[in-house]
Order: C-alpha cells, then structure tokens, then sequence
C-alpha cells in the first residue's frame, strides 16, 4: 500500500477553467483528465490524503459519482471550497482542518508531516523536520526545503508519493524563514 497526497482538483468547477483552460478545454475533459491521472498511479489499495477544494460548483450527484470513480482509501483535509456536497462523501474518516502524521519513504525512514489546505510560512513540528505539504496556492508558491504544494497544478494533474516530494523539496532553494534565520535548512 503506498500513500499519495494532492489537492485543489476542482472537479465540476466551471471557474477553474480560467486557470487550466488551455490544458483541458472544457470541464468534461479535465474531470476525466484528472480522473484518469489519478488512477493512473493510484491502485485500489492505496490511500490518498486531499489536502482540499475536492470540487467546487458540482452538484453532490456529480461529486459522489466522480469520488466513486478514484481509487484508493481516500481523507479530506477541508479546503476552502469544499461545502457538504464534499464533507457529506464516503471519506475513510471524518474530514480534518488539519493533521499531523508520520508516514515512511521507500527506505522505511519516516517523516513527520503537517497537512493543511493553506501554506504556513511557520508550522507545528518545523524544528523538529516536519514537513509541510499544502494546496491551496496552484503551483503559484516556491516549494522550500521543508514545505510544498501538493496540488494538481504543481504535480501534472495527479497525485504524489512522499518520495517525489522529498526529492522535490531537497533540490529546492528555498528555506523556511525561521530556520534561515538561524542558518538551517
């Protein structure tokens, strides 16, 4: 069983288009498209953690039929766009604002994480290297070497495996602000 994380999938949202048009089209075809990444790496039995804004503007009937659709365990942490029509659906456990977890890499090493929709320029756990991953921002935030978007827009339209991130936030340049100031990465 491997553990993906992502966020900010918008499914059934006409808005969204203003971000992702050019990739997609049309509202349809970036459903499917992201349906299709998502269980292109996903398998049935393993977990998924949405950091949030699962959908937006869909009717329930559409959110319940695509999350029908995603393979895998599935947990919300709640975004800012996900009304009952999200909270109501079968998550494998009630959606959290937040949460803290310790999860291993491939090696067995594990690392302790603090998921939340938003990014947090400081965060529970920073001193003692846990890692922040987030949505929210759309790929618009610099990944630092603690922190990171885990949204669609950053990761090709599907979900991401700690490894990934770690190797993403290990060649980033960026450091949180209060670890800088202490000359830590």
């Amino acid at each position: 069983m491997a553990i993906f994380f992502t966020a900010d999938t918008h499914f059934g949202d006409p808005h969204i288009l203003r971000h992702r048009g050019a990739r997609f089209g049309s509202l349809e075809a970036h459903d499917e498209a992201l349906v299709a990444g998502w269980n292109a790496v996903v398998g049935p039995e393993d977990a998924v953690w949405h950091l949030g804004d699962f959908a937006a503007h869909a009717s329930p009937a559409h959110c319940a039929a695509i999350f029908a659709r995603l393979n895998g365990t599935k947990r919300l942490v709640r975004g800012n766009h996900d009304s009952n029509r999200v909270l109501d659906l079968p998550w494998a456990e009630p959606p959290v604002e937040s949460a803290r977890l310790s999860v291993a890499d491939a090696q067995g090493r594990p690392h302790r994480l603090f998921l939340s929709h938003y990014a947090h320029r400081a965060w529970p756990g920073l001193w003692r290297e846990t890692r922040h991953l987030y949505g929210h921002s759309h790929g618009c935030l610099a990944d630092t070497t603690r922190s990171c978007d885990v949204g669609v827009d950053a990761w090709n339209d599907r979900p991401v495996t700690l490894d990934a991130i770690l190797i993403r936030q290990e060649a980033a340049s960026g450091v949180p602000e209060e670890l800088a100031a202490h000359g830590l990465r």
